[in-house]
């Protein structure tokens, strides 16, 4: 499978090479090399756009843990600590514990700005 998207960031990356991408092209490139790239994918090869590749290796892992990650998506849409607490069937000391952590590895000051930075850092 070959991704084309608008979206060259590390983490939609990632998540698509997880999910079983073997090539992943931001678009803009000229037509012969998108060509190319889908022969190239066709004939068993992994094809990935140069400069998001050695972004995403830049990135390094992924800091957060999946239930950090979890826990910070669930609060996008501006809930509070207690309804995401009940919506992921946790206590409400664990919410804050893991919004807190991934505020802390994404370098930010606040759910929201983790919100908004993660996904660039390839960590969500």
């Amino acid at each position: 499978m070959l991704i084309l998207t608008t979206f060259g960031r590390p983490g939609c990356l990632r998540r698509a090479m997880e999910a079983g991408a073997t090539g992943f092209l931001v678009k803009g490139g000229p037509v012969e090399e998108l060509a190319a790239a889908i022969r190239r994918v066709l004939a068993g090869e992994t094809v990935v756009d140069p400069a998001l590749a050695t972004a995403a290796l830049s990135a390094g892992p992924n800091p957060l843990t999946s239930r950090e990650s979890d826990t910070l998506k669930a609060s996008a849409d501006g809930a509070t600590v207690a309804d995401i607490a009940a919506r992921l069937h946790l206590s409400e000391s664990t919410v804050r514990n893991r919004l807190s952590s991934a505020i802390g590895k994404t370098g930010t000051r606040n759910r929201m700005e983790a919100l908004r930075e993660a996904p660039g850092q390839g960590r969500l």
